[in-house]
């Protein structure tokens, strides 16, 4: 009789554990759920506390007036401005050379000479000369080559005079003009730019590659750390414009081929805006329709907004 009343006792305690357990992981996921527990003599919800939980925390700023540049960025090399090849007038063998890649040479200098003497025939050495003052920037042969009037002995540049050369694909051709401005950069110089302008512009594009040759010189006395051969990144300022409204790229959705934005209103609440584009480049875009300067556009967390949600901004 002991024995049953002590199995009785102890399965009674197991159910009350359980009942309590389960009340307490209810109210755990009361809790998860954001659902309110009513306080003991009333069966309200706090005042606006609803609205606090279900506000979407989200980034925004305002349409601002600034200067917008939309630009092309491609890659190009640097070339002295003024580079020719120096040719022998006979042809023949090479005997002497007299200079050596970068050494200065002035115009009407002889730098080489030529054997032009055949089997059975001996001819006097004639001279090779530069026509023009320079540095060497190519030197091909070596004595004893038999080179004809064709043959390059070498190539001379003037390197005080530096310019980029580049390529432009053709789909942004007609926006290339002379004087456009530019920024040059260079990966042995992380971090710089320096300002170039549009300086030459071929008429005719290449039909193989359909681009078209343009060369930018520098602007101002030309870094002496720049040199003849180095690979250039070019950015050209195609289009600019001044005192528009911009807004962030990230803050705009392309949905169903239209552009659209999220504007906060006074009373927190998400407004769906469709919106259209002017020019754009990497950070900013210029708005042409759908929003007002001073207005609150949304540019972190609006893929998860619908129209009409309730949010919170935070900086």
């Amino acid at each position: 009789m002991i024995n049953m009343n002590r199995k009785k006792s102890s399965k009674g305690i197991t159910l009350v554990i359980v009942a309590l357990m389960l009340v307490f992981a209810g109210l755990i996921v009361m809790s998860y759920l954001g659902i309110g527990v009513p306080a003991a003599g009333g069966g309200g919800a706090q005042a606006g506390g609803g609205q606090g939980r279900n506000a979407t925390v989200i980034r925004a700023t305002p349409v601002a007036p600034d200067t917008i540049e939309n630009s092309l960025v491609i890659n190009g090399d640097v070339l002295a401005q003024t580079q020719v090849s120096i040719f022998p007038t006979m042809a023949g063998k090479i005997t002497e050379i007299r200079l050596q890649v970068g050494d200065r040479v002035s115009q009407g200098q002889t730098v080489a000479m030529v054997d032009p003497s055949r089997p059975g025939e001996v001819y006097s050495h004639s001279p090779v000369t530069s026509t023009i003052s320079g540095t060497v920037l190519q030197a091909p042969v070596t004595p004893g080559d038999t080179v004809t009037t064709g043959t390059a002995v070498y190539v001379v540049g003037n390197l005080q005079s530096l310019v980029v050369e580049t390529f432009v694909p053709e789909r942004f051709s007609t926006a290339i003009r002379m004087n456009l401005s530019a920024q040059v950069s260079f990966e042995a110089m992380p971090g710089e730019r320096f300002a170039a302008a549009v300086s030459e512009i071929s008429p005719v594009l290449d039909p193989a590659s359909r681009t078209m040759r343009i060369r930018l010189r520098f602007q101002g006395p030309i870094d002496p750390r720049i040199k003849a051969g180095m690979f250039a990144t070019v950015s050209l300022v195609t289009n600019s414009r001044t005192n528009i409204p911009v807004i962030p790229r990230s803050a705009v959705i392309n949905t169903y081929g239209s552009w659209i934005v999220f504007v906060v209103n006074q009373n927190n609440i998400a407004e769906r805006r469709e919106i259209s584009l002017g020019i754009e480049n990497e950070e900013l875009v210029e708005i042409t329709e759908g929003l007002e300067i001073g207005e609150l556009v949304v540019t972190a967390g609006q893929n998860f907004l619908s129209d009409g949600d309730l949010v919170r901004v935070v900086d």
